[in-house]
């Protein structure tokens, strides 16, 4: 994953505004960081740091002593890094995106054997995406015609972010519109954001949020559309539920609120199904769970608590380990139990999601061995079934991986795979039997999924502008 911020003013050195509005997208990536500035006098300059051993914040903390300019751009992501400097017929520009590339390595082979091409290459060959992108955007005779060919080219989701040698920014919202793209309008100038908090934390006021695969240019003293948005658009439904940050608002839906209200529902459900179990508490897994749960916990008038904390000082999300196995050992290391919330309970616990199910089951373990006396658990989204192709949420390289499609396959083999419509429904004899064997696996009392309808309803968007591929397999 990964997001982006960008701002232009009429006269102050706005690096301050970028540096601040780039770490307050800390939560959507770990592993690079950049950013670049534009000055009348020194021109475009570029600062890129690994950070999945440090924060945003301690990389680039001589950053004022470093760079200056009247606008800039800032990346934080999980890719290669970025942004980059480009000198191409379009002139010298700075550019990053958010998203995912599936067909790069095409992409690579059809510019190296059609146009002679060639890249730097990284450790192993492999190509920088986001260099991948601007050869193909330079292919054109302007930035406009260069965005929409590459997007059109590229299998995948990628919203860009360009800032030119004459300090104006170009950004442009992905094909689809599943991620989202702001403008924010302050005293000095204006701003571009993924998080709508991020630019209101900075005295911007809410202006503008671009539709799907609209182009826009933004200078110090407004905005131009320069490619109208597409008629439809399918906006990630993980945003409110996992990836947004709480304070966000994405098609004018706050995160936070979505969530408790997700959780009101997931109470109603089980009331009316006859499958609430009894329980002490209710509990969320933190972080993004905890909103789901208190919105459970109010909807079943049971009291909230907080059986375990997460201790980040020295873990926080916005760096981990790139190893799996490390990744499962830090999150255990964080989990510090509050054990007189735990001892003889009947714990339920709300989570945002469950994809490969290790994590939980190790979470699981974890209060048994604290002395819990029953777990039971409730996903905040339907069973995933398919693995994103959109971005890298719930991306394997084997769908496999994902607990819910090995499980089917344990109870009835590859024949099982015909029938996922029947597996995610709670109500049928497949769907009852795959939580069964989820219980089972994960050492749960009672397992239970959201409804799409109820995920639906939580978001409040019509179902034909969102995106559930991960759920239904429809694009």
């Amino acid at each position: 994953m990964g997001g982006f911020f960008g701002a232009v003013a009429k006269s102050q050195n706005i690096l301050q505004d970028v540096f601040f509005g780039t770490d307050y997208h800390s939560h959507l990536g770990t592993k690079s960081a950049g950013l670049v500035a534009f000055d009348d006098e020194l021109g475009l300059q570029r600062k890129i740091h690994n950070i999945k051993n440090a924060p945003f914040r301690t990389k680039f903390d001589n950053i004022f002593e470093l760079m200056q300019g009247r606008s800039a751009i800032g990346c934080i992501n999980d890719t290669d890094p970025q942004p980059l400097l480009v000198r191409s017929k379009l002139g010298i520009y700075a550019i990053c995106f958010v998203g995912i590339v599936n067909n790069a390595e095409q992409l690579i082979q059809k510019y190296i054997e059609e146009d002679g091409g060639q890249f730097g290459a990284q450790t192993g060959g492999a190509v920088n995406t986001t260099e991948l992108l601007a050869a193909f955007i330079n292919h054109k005779d302007n930035f406009v015609d260069g965005i929409k060919y590459a997007q059109d080219i590229i299998d995948g989701t990628v919203s860009i972010l360009i800032l030119k040698d004459d300090g104006n920014i170009l950004v442009a919202r992905d094909k689809r519109g599943t991620l989202p793209v702001h403008i924010g309008k302050g005293e000095n100038g204006y701003c571009v954001s993924f998080e709508s908090f991020a630019y209101r934390k900075l005295d911007y006021a809410d202006e503008y949020e671009l539709g799907a695969g609209e182009i826009v240019e933004v200078t110090p003293n407004g905005y131009k559309s320069l490619k109208p948005a597409n008629p439809e658009k399918k906006v990630c439904a993980f945003l409110w539920s996992y990836y947004g940050y709480p304070t966000s608002d994405y098609e004018g839906i706050n995160v936070e609120n979505m969530r408790q209200k997700n959780g009101r529902i997931m109470a109603s459900n089980d009331f009316k199904d006859g499958k609430f179990p009894d329980v002490d508490c209710v509990a969320g897994v933190p972080d993004s769970g905890i909103p789901h749960a208190i919105g459970y916990a109010n909807g079943s008038h049971l009291p909230y608590s907080r059986p375990f904390i997460k201790y980040t000082p020295t873990w926080p999300r916005s760096f981990m380990p790139s190893s799996q196995v490390d990744r499962n050992k830090v999150a255990k290391m964080k989990m510090v139990p509050v054990q007189e919330l735990i001892m003889n309970k009947k714990l339920m616990f709300v989570d945002d999601s469950i994809v490969r199910g290790t994590q939980l089951r190790e979470t699981v373990e974890f209060l048994y061995e604290n002395g819990a006396k029953e777990v039971h658990m409730r996903s905040a989204c339907p069973p995933i079934m398919f693995s994103c192709k959109y971005l890298n949420f719930s991306r394997a390289s084997n769908p496999m991986e994902l607990i819910t499609r090995s499980t089917i396959v344990e109870l009835e083999g590859e024949e099982g795979l015909k029938y996922l419509d029947e597996y995610s429904d709670a109500n049928t004899e497949r769907g009852k039997k795959m939580r069964e064997a989820i219980c089972k696996k994960l050492h749960l009392k009672s397992l239970e999924f959201q409804t799409l309808d109820g995920l639906i309803e939580a978001i409040g968007l019509e179902p034909c502008k969102l995106c559930t591929y991960c759920w239904n397999g429809k694009e």
